[in-house]
């Protein structure tokens, strides 16, 4: 009974005991338990049921009880994350008056929401009695020990997860490490979503290698789980930040660089296309090789990647309207519609180019097309940028005059001679056929836009350094804001 009061009051409750064994009684049991560690099937469970023969008719020695208290915002970090759409499973080895008393200091369950605590189960008529049970129930949170989850999922392994994933809190107590590690590869075998384990001890190491991203706790129960991380933090505060700023820049900025990557690509194998059709199917290269090489490099690598600086909101928005994270899992920035759409965009720009360098003349080419397609790679990095970091611009200046120096050093890949006159003539066709290939995009853009603007705008100040970029869909729409 006191260990139970003390169990519901959150303490974490360990009761000493001790069996004082004669010489043959001891004898017996090294001799049992030595063959349960040489058996060849069913060793753990063997050496648990040798164990267990001891673990009877102890005299009680103390019954202790310590206080685990939370860190600092682990409340407000984990309505956080809620808000962000995430789904927050609770795998613990405390008692179940334990954990369930955690789960409700902690508002990781509401005061006001309804609790399931799963009866514990031992055969496949208590698992379908009780499952029915649950799901009578109007969306309650559910508690369930480890022994209980074990049975259910010989049973009714299934139907068990259905509930579950319905459920808006799971908690799962006297969890062993290989229970952690099952729940885990369950989540992402039923629910086809990415899965992130967050522990502190060793004994969540296999849950967080079993995981899609694992997060470890520097604590006091050592570095083990930070060690086998993806990442290591020392305050669960900083998961907030983690996930809702840094994870989030991350997948846009991902997003962004991987399709800039592939539009660079294909803008320039559109125009070789072109070029082969029109010269009756040469075996002949539009470029020389190093211009090739050098336009993968030298030119347009750093405005490219630039764009790992860009940001759409401040960390302070992040923060303050995790809806924001929600919206990301929709996976708008990153889908089969964002990549049709940059492959339409650099065969149109890639067409526009040459069709328009054959309206002018047949001669120069090389200069003229190369020079329009670095700008245009240069201008559409500069329109999809949602805010500038002097890199950025650093990055744009550098690019224009390594090229333009280039002429002047490379002149013979360029077929031409060194002519400020050529040049010049050559460098306002250019400037046409960029506005070909990119003004009719920037048009489009403004007008959709001005018919249905995206309402992330709402959350920007108006003396920010934000603004549309031409590509943004409307990732985000919140009426509530």
């Amino acid at each position: 009974m006191q260990c139970d009061a003390m169990a519901r009051e959150g303490l974490r409750t360990l009761v000493a005991g001790r069996k004082i064994l004669t010489t043959e009684e001891y004898r017996e049991f090294e001799r049992k338990y030595q063959q349960a560690k040489l058996s060849m099937s069913d060793r753990v469970a063997q050496v648990n049921t040798v164990v267990q023969s001891l673990e009877k008719n102890l005299e009680l020695l103390c019954v202790t009880g310590v206080e685990d208290q939370l860190q600092l915002d682990v409340r407000p970090t984990l309505e956080l994350l809620r808000n962000a759409g995430i789904r927050i499973w609770m795998l613990t080895g405390d008692k179940l008056e334990t954990a369930t008393s955690i789960a409700l200091s902690s508002r990781l369950i509401p005061r006001d929401q309804a609790i399931h605590t799963f009866k514990q189960v031992s055969n496949h008529r208590e698992v379908h009695s009780e499952l029915s049970s649950l799901r009578k129930k109007s969306n309650p949170s559910l508690i369930i020990t480890g022994k209980s989850l074990e049975v259910c999922l010989m049973h009714a392994e299934e139907e068990l997860m259905e509930l579950a994933c319905n459920s808006p809190v799971v908690v799962c107590c006297r969890c062993t490490p290989t229970h952690k590690e099952k729940v885990v590869q369950l989540l992402r075998e039923y629910t086809k979503k990415p899965t992130c384990a967050v522990g502190d001890g060793g004994n969540d190491v296999s849950m967080i290698q079993a995981a899609d991203v694992g997060i470890g706790l520097v604590g006091k129960e050592g570095n083990q789980a930070s060690l086998a991380a993806d990442f290591s933090i020392t305050q669960f505060s900083h998961l907030g930040r983690l996930l809702m700023w840094h994870g989030r820049n991350s997948y846009k900025r991902s997003a962004s660089l991987s399709q800039f990557v592939m539009h660079r690509g294909l803008i320039i194998s559109t125009m070789q296309a072109i070029f082969s059709c029109v010269n009756k199917i040469v075996a002949e290269s539009l470029y020389p090789g190093i211009l090739m090489i050098g336009y993968t490099t030298v030119y347009t690598m750093a405005p490219v990647f630039s764009l790992v600086w860009d940001e759409d909101v401040s960390v302070h928005t992040a923060l303050a309207f995790p809806e924001l994270y929600k919206d990301l899992m929709k996976g708008q920035s990153l889908s089969y519609k964002t990549f049709v759409l940059w492959i339409l965009i650099s065969i149109y720009q890639g067409g526009a180019i040459m069709g328009g360098t054959h309206l002018f003349s047949s001669h120069h080419v090389v200069l003229i097309t190369f020079t329009a397609l670095l700008l245009t790679e240069f201008i559409m990095v500069a329109l999809t940028i949602r805010t500038w970091h002097w890199l950025m611009l650093l990055a744009e200046i550098f690019s224009v005059t390594v090229y333009f120096a280039s002429l002047f050093l490379l002149d013979r890949y360029f077929d031409i001679d060194v002519n400020l006159q050529l040049l010049g003539s050559s460098f306002w066709k250019a400037v046409i056929l960029v506005l070909l290939s990119c003004v009719p995009l920037v048009v489009m853009s403004i007008y959709r836009r001005r018919c249905a603007p995206p309402e992330y705008t709402k959350l920007m100040p108006s003396n920010s350094m934000f603004r549309n970029c031409l590509f943004c869909t409307n990732e985000y729409k919140y009426s509530k804001l």
